[in-house]
């Protein structure tokens, strides 16, 4: 294991650039095992993020106010539907234009006033909670009266605030000014508002101290109000339902409010059928009064005749001029009324009126002109189409002007036929007052008093038999409007929503999103580690990503802290580093036998890997076996073996090749007994020419004659190349790999290395391993003989918070 210092990774040098372009690049495909590992090692972040997402829709949930929805359908008749809208040929109109014309009725002014007028919607009262505010529908234990007419607070949230059941304050908006305390069912003055807040029955101890409110809303933030949370929709053109639904905070308004809107859209229907009738009514009503002062005149005025002349007889012979008088006298009345209703449909025409009455009129005409009415209608048709396209358009446009062009031509003819007629009953007056004037002469040769008593007679009957024809008339269009039933009929009314089942938020859809999103991060973040993850954690790994045996694994030393690489199999010869190295050792066998001679080399990728504390410690164990070794450092550029030995650098292999120093000379002895080592003295300007010297050979022979192990400390092969002219030297080349610090682009280059320079013998070993990415290591390199069998001293056991940290590493 090699110290875990601050070294720079960058130091690596175009060797490993090399490799890459050497060879195809592994890291472009998905590394399944690794993956795998990284999902594992993520899994307690993802159940935490998952748990997170919930926490977060759980807040969301408890902070956020519930949305409800009451809805109701209702069904319209067919035949009535034209009448409705009280369009002109709208039975031309498709099914679904009708269906739309009443969905606009229904969110129209017309509905939206009486529904103000009939439901207490202009003044909303709401309590602060600690998390929500609550509006207190029906359930306010106070209330305010004001005088709307000077009253300009409109919108505004209005603080009440009570310090005992008859005394409160008041302020306006939260940063108003508190009022001084006031008596509840006094007026005061607030802002030069009017308003007196009065005490509900269900007014209690515990409304004491609460901090209430109320707002009043003016008709623009009523009609916002009922806009944006109305919704009116066509549900089946061929079934022709409309669905009426409201959205509101409190489910109780929610519903109130859609049964409130069916009762005034059937109050507003069963006004405009009623409105033709009424028309009619109206009309046969001022007739009707008009009839019954004359009738009673004509009373008064035989009354007193019989009076004053105490007689009621009448002589035969009288009795056929005063029949003939009586049948002229009615029919000038009747031309008199024709030429009468004649001057006022003349009128109207002229002032452009509605001639829907005027119609009505001709049709209590026994004798009618089935012409008039006809051309009337027209008229009235097309006039009622241009107030329709008036509507619609801005400006005289094309169809205006051809309208106008249509009505004063309609115009023209009615006039022209109305011009005829009044013509021809004045003809007809004429010729009757001729009549009754030679009746007249007749009669007035008679006593002057049964002529006056013929005359009350008949004017009288005229009378009577008239007002009873308008008596008639009107019970017969009253019984019409008291039998009108409202064209539409409602099939499923608003019921109180569940208050579990909000409309929003979606309890379900939420903890989705939660849990969707917990899930999102979580897979983000192995996504993230999984491409962060590009050095080398287990074994497998290494075994996976390159072709060299590997010989063992050394775990991480844990017992000290070592500021520089240590000999420390010597202290603790029964740890599992000491364990891990003899299994190495045991390893090497396999490779080339301990009975002969043998050259070791160590070298790494780059610097910080471990190689020099690897080297002591296996030249310490091997050392322990009996054998006689030899440590050199040639690692000339950044010497350690004298760190890690407690020597000196003085002299070494570089004054050696430079034959300044002898072997015995920079020989330097060691703690352990058969160890000893040669530091790697003075750093040369050429150590790559020094080690391909004929004098480093040389060196090798002699050593071999006194020592059976030169393990030698090779400088890494990814930053110079003095490594790879030992490693051709060495019976057993070994390359360092460090757990969680080697890249895993270093592997390609020990692949390289044995290629290029036929290194059959070459193994690996992975040093700085975690304890988790150890126990299971094959028993094919001998490594994990032991463990668990008191043959080494026990590591400190991890606690349960180490445990939990190395999860979430």
């Amino acid at each position: 294991m090699s110290v875990k210092t601050g070294n720079n990774l960058d130091e690596l040098d175009y060797h490993t650039s090399n490799a890459d372009i050497e060879e195809e690049d592994s890291g472009s495909s998905i590394d399944l095992v690794t993956l795998w590992h990284v999902v594992r090692r993520s899994i307690p972040w993802v159940i935490l993020l998952v748990l997170l997402g919930l926490t977060g829709s759980y807040l969301f949930l408890r902070y956020t106010k519930k949305v409800y929805e009451s809805s109701s359908v209702i069904k319209l008749e067919e035949q009535t539907e034209a009448k409705v809208l009280e369009l002109p040929g709208a039975g031309m109109e498709s099914d679904l234009g009708k269906l739309q014309g009443e969905v606009d009725l229904i969110k129209s002014d017309l509905v939206y006033d009486r529904l103000k007028k009939s439901m207490p919607l202009q003044v909303s009262y709401h309590v602060e909670a600690r998390i929500l505010e609550v509006e207190l529908y029906k359930d306010s234990p106070f209330k305010v009266a004001f005088d709307s007419s000077r009253f300009d607070l409109y919108d505004q949230k209005i603080y009440v605030t009570f310090d005992s059941r008859t005394r409160y304050t008041v302020q306006i908006g939260e940063d108003g000014k508190k009022s001084d305390v006031h008596t509840v069912g006094s007026p005061i003055s607030l802002s030069g508002n009017n308003i007196n807040v009065l005490t509900n029955p269900s007014f209690s101890a515990n409304h004491i101290g609460e901090s209430f409110y109320f707002i009043v809303h003016s008709s623009g933030a009523l009609k916002r109000y009922l806009n944006d949370n109305l919704s009116v929709a066509v549900l089946n053109p061929e079934a022709k339902t409309i669905s009426i639904s409201f959205k509101e905070f409190n489910r109780e308004k929610a519903r109130d409010v859609v049964n409130k809107i069916d009762t005034v859209y059937l109050q507003q229907k069963l006004a405009r059928s009623n409105q033709a009738s009424q028309q009619t009514i109206d009309f046969l009503s001022n007739q009707l009064q008009e009839t019954q002062d004359n009738l009673q005149k004509a009373e008064i005025d035989m009354e007193y005749f019989v009076k004053q002349n105490k007689s009621y007889d009448v002589k035969a012979g009288l009795e056929g001029a005063m029949t003939q008088i009586q049948e002229l006298e009615k029919e000038k009345y009747d031309l008199r009324f024709r030429n009468s209703l004649l001057s006022d449909i003349q009128q109207r025409i002229r002032k452009g009126d509605d001639l829907s009455l005027v119609i009505s009129s001709l049709q209590l005409q026994e004798q009618q002109d089935p012409q008039l009415a006809q051309l009337l209608t027209e008229l009235n048709d097309l006039q009622a189409q241009r107030r329709k396209v008036l509507t619609t358009t801005r400006g005289n446009t094309l169809s205006v002007e051809l309208l106008d062009q249509q009505i004063k031509f309609a115009q023209d003819k009615v006039s022209s036929l109305l011009k005829e007629g009044r013509g021809y009953i004045q003809d007809q007056i004429s010729s009757i007052d001729r009549n009754q004037s030679l009746l007249t002469g007749q009669i007035m040769q008679m006593p002057s008093k049964e002529t006056e008593r013929a005359r009350l007679i008949r004017i009288l009957g005229i009378y009577e038999k008239f007002y009873l024809l308008l008596m008639e008339k009107r019970v017969e269009f009253g019984i019409s409007m008291a039998g009108t039933i409202p064209d539409f009929q409602i099939l499923s009314p608003a019921s109180l929503p569940s208050e579990s089942s909000p409309i929003y938020p979606n309890r379900m859809i939420i903890y989705a999103i939660g849990i969707a999103g917990g899930l999102f991060f979580g897979i983000a973040l192995i996504g993230a580690r999984y491409l962060m993850h590009n050095t080398v954690t287990s074994v497998r790994e290494l075994e996976r990503n390159t072709s060299a045996p590997v010989l063992g694994v050394i775990p991480s030393y844990s017992k000290e802290k070592m500021p520089v690489s240590k000999l420390v199999v010597n202290q603790n010869p029964k740890s599992a580093l000491s364990e891990s190295i003899r299994s190495i050792r045991t390893n090497l066998d396999f490779l080339s036998s301990a009975k002969k001679k043998r050259l070791i080399s160590v070298t790494s990728t780059i610097s910080g890997e471990g190689k020099t504390f690897v080297a002591t410690n296996l030249g310490g164990i091997i050392a322990m076996s009996g054998q006689r070794v030899i440590l050199l450092d040639l690692d000339m550029r950044k010497p350690k073996v004298h760190i890690a030995l407690d020597g000196e650098n003085i002299k070494g292999m570089s004054t050696i090749l430079i034959e300044k120093h002898s072997i015995a000379e920079s020989t330097q002895r060691t703690s352990i007994e058969n160890l000893d080592f040669i530091s790697a003295g003075p750093t040369p300007p050429n150590p790559s020419e020094l080690i391909m010297g004929q004098k480093f050979d040389e060196i090798l022979q002699e050593l071999h004659q006194e020592y059976d192990v030169i393990l030698i400390d090779s400088p890494p092969v990814g930053l110079v190349t003095d490594g790879i002219l030992i490693m051709r030297k060495a019976d057993i080349p070994l390359f360092i790999v460090r757990a969680n610090y080697s890249k895993k682009a270093f592997l390609k280059g020990v692949d390289r290395v044995m290629k290029t320079n036929h290194l059959t013998n070459m193994a690996t070993i992975l040093n700085d391993a975690p304890s988790t990415n150890m126990y299971g290591y094959s028993y094919g390199y001998g490594y994990g003989y032991g463990y668990g069998y008191g043959y080494y001293e026990e590591e400190e056991k991890p606690t349960l918070s180490s445990r939990v940290k190395s999860m979430f590493k």
